[in-house]
């Protein structure tokens, strides 16, 4: 007897329709600009703690790391290293593609000389101040020597500008550590070592390394120099933000085409396997619908969408393809099956699984983490559409489709229902139990957790080595760690960056900082000045070795008369010359309770070892932005376990509606089983737990509840049931576990406990029928 239609069998199909012209009329406009899509994987982190100053001195600091590049060209001899960066250098001005490109020393020669003339006092560094001071006799004689060295190095001021030498050892310490000379004839910057020459190439981007269009192009225009620089015998290194935000764009675009491809050519060979009807493969269409709304939702949200959403957004195609196939996999148990008459039997466990996994995927949006917020959120908006994409266009596009699949397909589940049944009769499903629980004590047991912000970008074995040879050669090597100093005043803020830079002093002697950069080194601390002064007093009875060179008394006491009454320079007044460039970043100026200025590192440093230099000194706090991360990875993964906790109770009272209590905790307990086992296996593959694997576990409780589900309802038997349980599991596996191939270890992670947990979903699901299960009819 044919079934009653439903009642809005008609309007549903329209009022759809409508909806889907509008959400691609939304679509339209949020990229009528191009694709509004992120690149920069740091955007999904959560903001650092702090207030307002805290935030603008990250920014500050993050902005050179994200917009500067650094390139050194090789060549054996000098004045073709010279030749090459001067042309690379042009090439690269003329593109207009940066704000910034400098191969050779920009400053008026002659302001810099008097700078340094004028300030050399306060430039002084603190090693070198403390020997004037306590011993004067072995700073003049260092002098001396100096004096007759003529490979001593280039000095900016002549002998007669600078006879005391208080002005070299003030320019040697403006770039500590560093190799880099300027070539007078060229004014390129070089380092030499044996067998190469190496010029220096810096370059500002026009805006930030992590929009969608530059990155890609300036790593091109990287390739194209490098190539240009080999073919004439060179070396070419590279280092910048912008070329990892290149080689993340590349990968994340790869990574998007072949997941997403493979998952939705291997759901279609499913689906002609198991249907064997070319019509059935409109059943993919909810997949394109899920991605259309999960995109838009998130632009509409958030204002763009990230290229990590979008690489875990594939994987959604297997979960919107599980809608199809709780109604199409009931051909098997009906000789009259209907697209209608199928989807009113199971709308109702439809539209469990709807809720199921709309909580599970929901859960991830009460995290600290803007990247799983904007993943729930892409997830929640694609499985609506998809529901309703299934419930209210698919069976009109289906009507009057008759299947007929093969029978081989429904033996097979039939065979492993009978192999369980046998197993069973044998064993009982308690020393079963007790062996899986074994199994997951094992595996627990060798589990180790790893928590780094590492995970989310992964690692360039090429652009890594690179920047560690630049910062080999060139002695800078950049961090996100520094110290913000607060203080009343100019004078307390040069203080207190000077008592820091005191222990800083220690740390880099014993090797455990590359270096560091104060304020408090371009102008001198007010307490520093007249233990200085008095010292300068006292010289001229050390002098001795100088005069016995020939230089003059006069012009000694001329110059120790100029550095005395010279005025000290302010701190506004420094940073505005040449030599203050470099350190105008620091200065982050006045606020409603002061001033605040920067001490910026080179080398990632110890985080304790780098609390515990500034921890009693007043003002000073130390800003760890990876430090943080890494701390909050790890405390989040505690608030995983309480989501999933909760999510668990959510979905149970949910199921209480249909099953009753006993009912909802067999469906919620297997899921929640398979999560366990799925942790083990991890253990036992030597895999790491990380936060990414814990909240891929929290989506298994809500997908294998779906599958739990299924088998509870049992409609059309329990081997239809099963076979749609495996077919589910099947496309879910397509894209799921194709996330292993991903070269970013957080989304490869996310992959295995994910495809982990539906093996051991798939296995447990039988255990949520009845232990007599009866049959429902799939309507005609």
């Amino acid at each position: 007897m044919p079934a009653k239609p439903f009642a809005a069998q008609r309007s549903l199909p329209r009022l759809f329709s409508i909806a889907l012209l509008a959400l691609l009329a939304l679509a339209a406009w949020q990229w009528r600009n191009g694709p509004p899509v992120a690149a920069s994987m740091l955007a999904l982190l959560p903001k650092g703690a702090g207030d307002e100053l805290v935030q603008q001195a990250e920014q500050r600091m993050q902005e050179p790391l994200n917009r500067d590049l650094l390139v050194l060209v090789g060549h054996p001899q000098r004045q073709q290293a010279i030749a090459l960066v001067q042309r690379l250098g042009l090439q690269w001005q003329a593109s207009q593609r940066f704000e910034r490109v400098q191969w050779s020393l920009d400053s008026d020669l002659a302001v810099l000389r008097q700078q340094l003339r004028g300030n050399r006092l306060a430039l002084l560094p603190a090693a070198d101040r403390q020997l004037l001071i306590k011993q004067p006799e072995i700073f003049i004689q260092q002098r001396s020597a100096q004096l007759f060295d003529t490979f001593a190095g280039f000095s900016l001021l002549p002998p007669e500008q600078d006879w005391l030498g208080l002005g070299t050892r003030a320019q040697q310490a403006l770039n500590p550590n560093s190799r880099i000379q300027a070539d007078l004839g060229s004014g390129a910057l070089l380092l030499e070592e044996p067998g190469m020459t190496w010029a220096l190439l810096r370059v500002r981007t026009l805006g930030s390394a992590f929009d969608m269009q530059a990155p890609p192009a300036i790593a091109t225009s990287v390739a194209a120099a490098r190539a240009e620089v080999t073919a004439a015998g060179g070396q070419l290194l590279a280092a910048g933000g912008v070329l990892y935000a290149a080689a993340g764009q590349a990968k994340a675009t790869r990574e998007v085409s072949w997941i997403g491809s493979i998952a939705i050519l291997g759901t279609l060979l499913l689906l002609l396997l198991a249907f064997r009807r070319p019509r059935v493969l409109v059943s993919l269409l909810p997949i394109g619908i899920a991605l259309i709304a999960g995109c838009t939702a998130c632009v509409l949200v958030f204002g763009q969408i990230n290229v990590l959403t979008l690489v875990l957004g594939a994987s959604l195609i297997g979960v919107a393809a599980d809608y199809p196939q709780h109604y199409l996999s009931k051909s098997w148990g009906s000789s009259e099956w209907t697209s209608w008459g199928a989807l009113r039997a199971t709308l109702p466990g439809l539209t469990l699984s709807l809720g199921t996994n709309l909580v599970g995927y929901l859960a991830l949006a009460f995290t600290p983490f803007p990247a799983l917020t904007q993943i729930a959120l892409f997830s929640a908006a694609g499985l609506i559409g998809a529901y309703l994409c299934s419930v209210c266009l698919l069976p009109a596009w289906l009507n009057g489709l008759r299947l007929r699949p093969p029978p081989s397909l429904l033996g097979f589940s039939s065979a492993l229902l009978i192999l369980r049944a046998r197993l069973l009769g044998r064993v009982g499903s308690l020393p079963l139990l007790a062996l899986l629980l074994l199994f997951c004590a094992g595996g627990l047991w060798q589990l180790h957790t790893q928590n780094d912000i590492r995970q989310w970008l992964g690692q360039e074995p090429q652009l890594l080595a690179e920047a560690k040879r630049i910062a080999e050669l060139t002695g800078q090597q950049p961090t996100s760690q520094f110290f913000l100093v607060r203080a009343r005043d100019e004078a307390q803020l040069l203080e207190r960056q000077a008592a820091l830079a005191q222990r800083l002093d220690q740390t880099v002697a014993a090797g455990q900082l590359r270096g560091y950069r104060a304020l408090s080194q371009l102008v001198a601390a007010d307490s520093q000045h007249q233990p200085l002064r008095d010292a300068l007093q006292r010289l001229p009875q050390h002098w001795q070795p100088l005069l016995a060179m020939g230089i003059p008394a006069a012009a000694l006491q001329a110059e120790l008369n100029q550095l005395t009454n010279a005025p000290q320079p302010s701190l506004e007044q420094a940073l505005a010359g040449p030599l203050g460039e470099a350190w105008r970043p620091l200065w982050l100026g006045s606020h409603a309770e002061g001033v605040a200025g920067l001490v910026s590192l080179q080398g990632q440093a110890d985080s304790a070892l780098l609390h515990s230099l500034g921890a009693d000194l007043p003002g000073v706090q130390l800003v760890d932005r990876l430090g943080e991360l890494n701390g909050l990875f790890s405390a989040t993964q505690l608030s995983a376990a309480q989501l999933k906790l909760v999510a668990s109770a959510a979905i149970l009272l949910l199921l209480c509606i249909p099953f009753g209590l006993a009912g909802a905790l067999r469906v919620v307990c297997l899921p929640l089983l398979a999560a366990l086992a799925a942790l083990a296996g991890l253990g036992w593959l030597g895999q790491p737990l990380t936060l990414f694997s814990l909240f891929g576990l929290l989506l298994i409780t809500a997908i294998g509840v779906d599958y739990a589900i299924l088998m509870r309802e049992n409609i059309g038997g329990a081997a239809v049931s099963l076979l749609g349980t495996l077919l589910s599991a099947l496309t879910s596996w397509l894209s799921f576990g194709l996330l292993l191939i991903s070269d970013t270890p957080a989304i490869a992670n996310f992959g295995l406990a994910i495809s982990l947990g539906l093996l051991f979903c798939f296995i447990l699901a039988p255990w949520a029928g009845t232990r007599e299960p009866q049959a429902k009819a799939v309507p005609a």
